[in-house]
């Protein structure tokens, strides 16, 4: 790999783990063990690796934003999480804050694009 190519994957992963929080929380309206919630990630595009999600999974607990219960299904324990209350508070605060940064990080992009295109033409 490439000095260039590796900066670029660093700089790539910092990005998805800040953005993890947000995906996560918003996959857990309804109650899901952690395999579904990999599957459910993945299946829009974002893939995260189990070893990510669980210690994501207890940190969030930990933090008072999930409930989660143990059930038997298909004679095997799952542990089931979902947003409470208050994890359903902050996915609303963290949406509004993705849907603001989307926003600026449009504009800069669509600004930096308008540059590139003026200097073409001159």
């Amino acid at each position: 790999m490439s000095n260039l190519e590796e900066i670029v994957s660093n700089l790539t992963m910092e990005l998805r783990r800040g953005i993890l929080v947000l995906c996560v929380l918003s996959q857990l309206e309804e109650e899901q063990y952690g395999y579904s919630l990999v599957q459910s990630l993945a299946e829009r595009g974002m893939i995260i690796d189990q070893s990510t999600l669980y210690p994501l999974l207890r940190r969030l607990e930990k933090q008072g934003l999930l409930d989660s219960n143990w059930s038997l299904d298909e004679n095997r324990p799952r542990r089931y999480y979902v947003l409470n209350e208050k994890g359903k508070r902050v996915l609303n605060r963290l949406i509004e804050e993705w849907t603001g940064m989307n926003s600026t990080i449009t504009k800069l992009l669509e600004a930096k694009n308008g540059d590139e295109d003026n200097e073409r033409l001159d």
